[in-house]
């Protein structure tokens, strides 16, 4: 498995008000939403799905790329919800899915309670949207999904990883790769990362 972090000073000024609890839910969204379309950027960097085609410019022909298959954004609910828009702004032609999924504290497993796909979803590559990741549980159940129906490349997008999520991908998902801001080194007993930015979808949402 392969893991980007994004250095860029735009983007460590972004996260650093993430972090901030007096960012209010507006701004959390639209950082949330800013990063999301940076993090799409740097994960179609070395897309190879692309045509080249002529085009009349206003003063001659010209040979242009352009994508011939995109990538289906999935958010894992519902705090991917929160990046799914601004993935979708930045790649238009892309495609969605949903994926529900959490870890039920008293079966000590995942539980998924939605899962919607396009249609045509074999050998697609996926974008896969979570701006936490933790323990992981979620995202490997996730991914166990898709692959199930076979599709491609899956690249994940996450805002914050930790350190043990990181070390579990590569064991169970090795082919997948990872684009990040930063690497969470520790988390507390309830399973935020430390020192995180709490709970995303109360505070994307307003619901804590």
């Amino acid at each position: 498995m392969s893991i980007t972090v994004l250095e860029h000073p735009l983007l460590k000024h972004k996260l650093g008000y993430l972090r901030d609890k007096n960012t209010r839910s507006q701004e959390f969204r639209d950082l949330t939403r800013e990063i999301s379309k940076l993090l799409a950027y740097e994960a179609m960097r070395d897309w190879k799905h692309v045509d080249h085609v002529p085009v009349e410019t206003p003063l001659a022909m010209a040979e242009v790329q352009r994508i011939s298959s995109a990538p289906i954004a999935v958010a894992i609910l519902r705090a991917g919800n929160g990046m799914l828009d601004a993935v979708l702004d930045m790649i238009p032609i892309a495609s969605a899915g949903f994926i529900g999924i959490y870890r039920d504290k008293f079966i000590h497993n995942t539980v998924e309670y939605y899962f919607k796909m396009p249609k045509e979803v074999q050998g697609r590559e996926i974008l896969l949207c979570d701006p936490l990741i933790a323990t992981a549980d979620t995202m490997i159940a996730a991914i166990d999904r898709l692959k199930s129906y076979g599709v491609g490349k899956i690249r994940i997008l996450s805002i914050l990883i930790s350190e043990e999520a990181v070390a579990r991908l590569k064991h169970f998902h090795p082919d997948t790769v990872v684009y990040t801001l930063q690497i969470e080194k520790s988390m507390n007993e309830q399973g935020y990362l430390i020192p995180g930015l709490g709970d995303a979808g109360d505070r994307l949402y307003q619901t804590k």
